[in-house]
């Protein structure tokens, strides 16, 4: 019986190096390419001229220095030649997002489309050696004895891999690797540290995930109402955005949260984000030192802005309540900020201190109508303020007591723009409603102010 002769596609081992990690910002200076097609091996190696500037540690690490790019062709120039030496080849890189992303990116600058199916030899390693303790290269160096020829040269990189391949070739044998090419290649969206597996996993259904980094710290915290969808949609955007592409190679493991419907997803996620302090996300601020504008008449009939400290404010409760900052600072800033847009006197305001019948500074460039010395009404003065800070009012809670929002068969229980839990039967509602006040949170409170006047105004069941 004749023997199968199994034979690979053809495969670019490939390495670049570059001034930098971001790949709209930073350009490549040097690529080299080990193509590997029908058992023969041939090698492709240009330094570029990124025209921009190499920074030392760059210089320091790879040995390329501006002098040795200066005559070099830009990457432009190559393109067209980048893109035939690479057509109809497996790209093959390690932490392959990095060098075919830039490629891809820089690519696309001219006009080329670049879209080949893309082989990570992390995850390669990871697959054929799970019981190895790190895959990255200098890992890979040691455990497999491989002759370094130029490390951080991208020909000599490119060489490592090929001489990984051919490592990886021996132990398992060109069936199994033909398997892996095919496995790896089906799943080229996904992280070096991230399997299939983990994400079949997670649910097409509403909730929060959670991106852990090295040591399980929180990288990252969003919300979905498709969840496998929405982290897969990190995973592909990683190739053309620099926060993803970051975020991709990071990441090591995945864990989510379902909750019934979009609401819930929303207010867990503003919890969790507050909770675990992912190094990704914009930090939210607690409501430890919540404060707000009220408007009062003095003696003389002017309207005064009075700050309300966290331990008289009662939003959804206070009828007088305008803007909520998270300091005093904030606040103050808010009000001069109003107080400039509409010419307001910042004397009046209590922001400014002034002398009886003279005008203030601001009136004397010309940003202040006048109010401080008769020349603006106290009338007017007040009218001109109360529609200026009516846009920020605090909204009065609209009901009578808790209610309870059916967000996808779970109940969403509120009560005064407080988040009081979550309710699947009538135990659980009525020991909500009895269990007192919440903390105020101000996340929430946008967040539930914005359901309500939207899709979720007909889903409230007063309870």
């Amino acid at each position: 019986m004749k023997q199968q002769i199994i034979q690979y596609p053809k495969l670019a081992f490939i390495d670049i190096e570059t001034t930098g990690s971001h790949f709209e910002r930073d350009r490549i200076t040097e690529i080299g390419i080990k193509t590997l097609a029908d058992e023969q091996v041939s090698t492709w190696e240009k330094l570029i001229n990124p025209q921009i500037y190499i920074p030392q540690n760059i210089q320091k690490l790879t040995g390329i220095s501006p002098k040795m790019v200066a005559d070099q062709p830009s990457f432009d120039d190559l393109a067209k030649e980048i893109k035939e030496e690479l057509e109809g080849k497996i790209f093959v890189a390690h932490n392959a997002r990095f060098d075919y992303g830039f490629i891809k990116a820089s690519l696309k600058r001219v006009g080329i489309d670049f879209k080949p199916k893309v082989l990570c030899t992390v995850k390669l390693s990871r697959l054929l050696f799970p019981n190895q303790s790190r895959h990255n290269l200098d890992t890979i160096i040691q455990s497999h004895g491989l002759v370094v020829s130029a490390r951080h040269r991208a020909l000599g990189d490119a060489d490592l891999l090929l001489q990984f391949w051919q490592v990886c070739e021996k132990t398992v044998g060109k069936e199994r690797l033909l398997e892996a090419i095919n496995q790896l290649t089906g799943n080229a969206s996904l992280p070096p540290n991230i399997n299939q597996e983990l994400i079949d996993s997670i649910p097409d259904a509403p909730g929060c995930y959670i991106f852990y980094g090295e040591n399980k710290s929180p990288l990252y915290i969003g919300k979905s109402i498709s969840l496998r969808s929405r982290v897969l949609g990190h995973f592909q955007g990683s190739l053309t955005q620099r926060k993803e592409m970051k975020l991709s190679l990071q990441v090591r493991d995945i864990d989510w949260i379902e909750t019934s419907g979009e609401l819930g997803a929303l207010i867990l996620e503003s919890q969790l984000i507050k909770e675990r302090m992912p190094s990704m996300n914009i930090k939210l601020r607690r409501s430890k030192d919540l404060c707000a504008w009220s408007l009062e008449k003095n003696s003389s009939g002017i309207l005064v802005p009075e700050l309300v400290n966290q331990k008289d404010l009662l939003p959804g409760l206070q009828e007088n309540l305008y803007g909520l900052f998270y300091s005093k600072r904030e606040a103050h800033s808010y009000l001069k900020a109003v107080a400039k847009k509409y010419r307001l006197c910042e004397v009046l305001l209590g922001l400014e201190k002034g002398a009886e019948g003279k005008s203030c500074f601001g009136y004397q460039l010309k940003q202040c109508g006048g109010a401080c010395i008769g020349v603006m009404p106290t009338e007017m003065h007040n009218l001109q303020l109360q529609t200026a800070m009516s846009l920020y009012k605090v909204q009065v809670w609209p009901y009578k007591g808790p209610i309870a929002i059916d967000d996808g068969g779970e109940m969403i229980v509120l009560d005064n723009w407080c988040y009081l839990g979550t309710a699947i039967n009538e135990d659980e509602l009525s020991e909500l409603k009895s269990a007192g006040d919440a903390e105020f949170d101000l996340d929430i409170y946008k967040i539930v102010k914005k359901a309500l006047s939207g899709r979720y105004k007909n889903q409230v069941i007063r309870i």
